[in-house]
C-alpha cells in the first residue's frame, strides 16, 4: 500500500484559484441609465429655460418614464442629483487651473475658468434659483457653491488681498464674487451679445482695477 505524500513545511503552498469577480450587469445598466437621465435633464435645461417634464427627460435619455422614477423618488431628487453632478464637474475643472504666476496670468486663468463654468452651468443655476423654494437640499448646495467661489478668489488673489486690513479685504471679496456671478455672465453673453473672449476681457479689466497693487517679492 503506497504511503501518501505530504508537503513539507518548506514546500510552497499550492496555488488557489480565485473566482473572477462577477460583474453585476444589471447594476451597471442601471447606473448607466441613471447617468443618462441626469445628462438628459441638464441638456434639456440648456435647450430651453423651462424645467423639463419627465416625458421629455425620458425621451432624451432613451428610457421610459418609469425608469426615471425607479432611480429618483421625484423630479426634485433628480434636480438635486444633477446639481451634485454639476458641482463635482465644476470643482474638478477649477482644480486643474493654476493658481500660481504673475498678477495678469492669475487673473486670466481665474476668469477664463470661471467663464467656461458659467457658460456650461448657467441654465442649471437659473433653474435652481427658480425652483429651489423651501428645498433644504438645493439651498444648501447653492451656499456651498458660493463658498467655493469665494475660496477660489481668496486663493487666486492671495498676494494682493494679504496687503489689506480685514474689513477692506472682505469688501473686495464680496465685490469680486458679485462681479463673477452667473447672472453677470449671462447679462454679458445673452443680453449684451458679447462673445466668450469679450466677456472675459470685461471681467479681467474689472478685477485688475479692484485689486490693490501686487506686493513686490
Amino acid at each position: 500500500m503506497s504511503t501518501p505524500v505530504t508537503a513539507s513545511a518548506d514546500s510552497p503552498p499550492s496555488p488557489v484559484s480565485k473566482p473572477e469577480p462577477r460583474i453585476d450587469r444589471r447594476r451597471l445598466r442601471s447606473a448607466r441609465t441613471k447617468q443618462a437621465i441626469i445628462e438628459a435633464y441638464l441638456a434639456l435645461l440648456r435647450e430651453a429655460p423651462q424645467v423639463p417634464t419627465s416625458t421629455l427627460i425620458a425621451k432624451k435619455a432613451g428610457c421610459s418614464v418609469r425608469s426615471i422614477f425607479e432611480r429618483f423618488v421625484d423630479l426634485h431628487a433628480l434636480r438635486v442629483a444633477a446639481t451634485d453632478y454639476a458641482f463635482a464637474e465644476a470643482t474638478a475643472q477649477v482644480a486643474t487651473s493654476d493658481a500660481s504666476g504673475g498678477r495678469q496670468e492669475r487673473i486670466r486663468t481665474h476668469v477664463r475658468t470661471r467663464g467656461a463654468i458659467c457658460d456650461r452651468w448657467l441654465p442649471l443655476w437659473r433653474a435652481l434659483n427658480a425652483n429651489r423654494g423651501e428645498s433644504v437640499e438645493l439651498n444648501s448646495r447653492m451656499v456651498l457653491m458660493r463658498q467655493a467661489i469665494l475660496k477660489r478668489i481668496e486663493l487666486m488673489y492671495s498676494p494682493e488681498l494679504s496687503t489689506l486690513p480685514d474689513l477692506q479685504r472682505r469688501q473686495i471679496l464680496i465685490v469680486i464674487e458679485s462681479l463673477i456671478d452667473f447672472e453677470s455672465w449671462g447679462r454679458m453673453r445673452d443680453y449684451n451679445g458679447l462673445d466668450f473672449e469679450e466677456a472675459c476681457t470685461v471681467w479681467i479689466q474689472a478685477i485688475d482695477r479692484l485689486l490693490p497693487a501686487t506686493p513686490v517679492s
